[in-house]
């Protein structure tokens, strides 16, 4: 099985505690390290996230095992106390069942105890979104907050709640504002709703967008913006109307939960001002009364779900430890 090492270097630590492995699963590549007692992440590697149609969940859980035997072989001295494990899709998180991934071909699927079964190990289950939001709330941008989203816009878009400085869940169906809808009249979303945020304000719905439009392939949202700067009609309107929608998903936010403020992370957090200037100036016309939540970019990047992975999987060694002392 082939690996790619990642950098590390601007990866913080969790902390001294147990050690635990994280993995954080995709629809393409599956990231994985060892977190040591210290909290520093070991032996960090990105690999195919297996695809055997109908067999796609139990493949992805030999694929865990696999990897948890390449760390004991070359961490030796680590020996974990949980794992942390996160999926896309829709997720029940305290079930520990992975309700429905359509890219990946599962439904219904108790990973929880399937990964249990097979590490070895007590298994700490949950969204990838969610668990890169637990990272930036303890440890990133969110950790001043209480009531605050992390939001996360790239091929789609979720978020992560925490309200009264807790997760909120909701059965594993909270978060998801890339299918809040923003135009009725709108494209219609894979999810098979209209006007969806993710069909309109995603970095994939972005680049689709002004392909269907102006008949040129772009290379991805940054290409567009870039096009937009540089006075591209067609991409000026597809990126105007990626902002609307997202101002209009946060004003929304706003009304409806008020947090204190929305942490953006993602692709397209990467476009800087260029996104987080109109947009602060959109939701701010867009609000009376209410309060109005920081717009701030996220701070702990591309690794923040094994991160969070690795922040759960210690929470759940640390429960079990008390309640068998």
């Amino acid at each position: 099985m082939n690996t790619s090492a990642t950098s590390i270097d601007q990866t913080p630590t969790i902390g001294m505690g147990g050690a635990v492995v994280a993995f954080d699963v995709g629809g393409t590549d599956t990231k994985a390290a060892l977190f040591d007692a210290s909290g520093t992440m070991l032996g960090l590697s990105r690999t195919p996230t297996p695809h055997k149609g109908s067999e796609t969940a139990t493949a992805v859980v030999d694929r865990l095992h696999e990897l948890t035997e390449g760390f004991a072989r070359d961490f030796p001295d680590v020996t974990p106390a949980a794992a942390g494990f996160l999926v896309p899709g829709l997720v029940d998180d305290e079930q520990g069942i992975g309700i429905h991934a359509a890219n990946l071909n599962w439904t219904n699927v108790h990973f929880k105890q399937l990964a249990e079964d097979r590490l070895g190990l007590p298994v700490t289950f949950s969204h990838d979104v969610r668990g890169a939001g637990k990272a930036e709330f303890l440890l990133g941008a969110a950790e001043p907050f209480r009531d605050v989203v992390v939001l996360v816009i790239g091929t789609g878009i979720a978020s992560a709640l925490f309200l009264g400085g807790r997760a909120h869940l909701a059965d594993g169906y909270a978060g998801e504002i890339g299918h809040s809808i923003v135009d009725p009249d709108g494209p219609l979303c894979p999810c098979g709703a209209t006007g969806c945020l993710e069909a309109i304000a995603s970095a994939g719905a972005i680049a689709r967008i002004y392909a269907e439009r102006s008949g040129v392939t772009p290379d991805g949202a940054k290409d567009v913006l870039q096009r937009a700067a540089a006075g591209d009609p067609v991409a000026e309107a597809v990126w105007n109307e990626a902002l609307d929608a997202l101002a209009l998903s946060i004003a929304q936010l706003a009304a409806v939960i008020a947090p204190q403020a929305i942490v953006i992370g993602g692709g397209l957090a990467q476009a800087g001002d260029a996104l987080f200037v109109p947009l602060r100036a959109r939701v701010d016309a867009q609000l009376s009364f209410h309060r109005r939540p920081e717009l701030i970019p996220a701070r702990i990047g591309e690794n923040a779900g094994l991160i969070g992975a690795a922040l759960l999987a210690r929470e759940l060694a640390e429960r079990i430890a008390g309640a068998s002392s």
